[in-house]
């Protein structure tokens, strides 16, 4: 009796072990898959890409985005469409876009992930624009692919003039 309880509870254990470096295993392949999509964003904005821009979305009414410029949030993909499309007309040539510091922690069918995103380029006046933005990304995973459904877009603000930190650094 004794040495069939002892055989059950090391099966239990070592199912317990294979599953446990299973979901370990699925949640760094999970958080490579959205690094690789992040990658396929800025990309996306580099070519001034909308629609590639937009795969990175939920592409329903789902979407919630509170974004560093006005108005204070975007509900849908198709308002955030028209926000995206605006911020690249403010790059008229050429647009470079890249993250740094960029997290990823992945439970279940969510995610998170957070960093800097900065673009740089000719502004519509001809002088540089650079923009560094704090991002906080919520992924869902939807038919086997992550998708964001909800961002927070922000800049650093100096309380003392009330001015934004357009290239904050840390």
């Amino acid at each position: 009796m004794n040495r069939t309880r002892y055989i059950l509870a090391a099966a239990t254990v070592l199912a317990g072990c294979i599953a446990s470096s299973c979901s370990s295993v699925s949640g760094t392949n999970d958080a490579a898959d959205i690094n690789a999509s992040v990658q396929r964003l800025v990309a996306a904005v580099d070519a001034k890409d909308i629609n590639a821009i937009m795969a990175y979305y939920t592409p329903d009414e789902s979407l919630f985005v509170y974004d560093a410029i006005p108005p204070r949030q975007y509900v849908g993909a198709a308002a955030f469409r028209k926000d995206w499309t605006e911020f690249l007309a403010a790059y008229p040539a050429t647009v470079h876009a890249d993250t740094t510091d960029w997290k990823v922690e992945v439970e279940g069918n969510l995610a998170f992930g957070h960093g800097a995103f900065r673009t740089v380029g000719p502004g519509k006046d001809g002088k540089p624009l650079d923009l560094t933005v704090r991002v906080t990304d919520i992924y869902r995973k939807i038919n086997g692919k992550w998708l964001v459904v909800h961002e927070h877009v922000s800049f650093p603000v100096d309380l003392a003039t009330g001015k934004p930190d357009f290239n904050s650094k840390v």
